[in-house]
């Protein structure tokens, strides 16, 4: 659930980025891209921590 919820959040980040690049179209300001990718790179440590205590937790250590 996180790692699909980093995921759509990167796709935000990304979707700004490309608007910004090939249309000068962005969405978000500097303080907004850095907030949704800060959330992104949160999102995805907190889904890797939960799968490797689930992993530790199926090994029985």
């Amino acid at each position: 659930m996180f790692l699909l919820a980093s995921i759509v959040v990167f796709a935000i980040y990304f979707t700004n980025v490309a608007l910004g690049a090939f249309f000068q179209a962005a969405v978000l300001g500097d303080v907004g891209e850095m907030l949704v990718l800060l959330a992104a790179a949160v999102l995805f440590v907190v889904a890797i921590l939960q799968k490797e205590a689930d992993q530790k937790d199926k090994d029985g250590s």
